[in-house]
């Protein structure tokens, strides 16, 4: 019988909403677009585990699908994150974009999405 490797990443699916006001939402994007994000959070990211990260946009709700090493424990990981550099300040910013307080963390912003169909 073959056994299939195992993956070389795990895959995490999130969502969030965002005020739902045009300008907020257009202006939310720009601060996403390449190189606009401030690099002390895709480093900090990255330093964590986070591999790969991609956000959707529908209406005002976002979808975000992220991509970590094998070993990543989300819970862990995410508490390190906030602890980083500048993160609690970018948390801060976008939050007046988003449905949230601006003293929430990332974990505690983007809620983590059960798959429930594989194919």
């Amino acid at each position: 019988m073959k056994t299939s490797p195992a993956p070389a990443y795990k895959r995490y699916c999130k969502t969030l909403t965002l005020k739902d006001d045009k300008q907020l939402i257009e202006d939310y994007t720009k601060a996403h677009a390449p190189d606009a994000v401030w690099p002390e959070i895709t480093q900090g990211m990255r330093e964590v585990g986070i591999l790969d990260m991609e956000i959707y946009l529908y209406e005002n709700r976002l979808f975000m699908i992220m991509e970590t090493v094998p070993d990543f424990n989300h819970d862990k990981a995410m508490a390190e994150l906030a602890k980083k550099p500048r993160q609690s300040e970018w948390e801060a910013y976008v939050s007046k974009f988003q449905n949230t307080s601006a003293d929430a963390t990332a974990d505690e912003k983007w809620q983590v999405m059960q798959r429930i169909f594989k194919m």
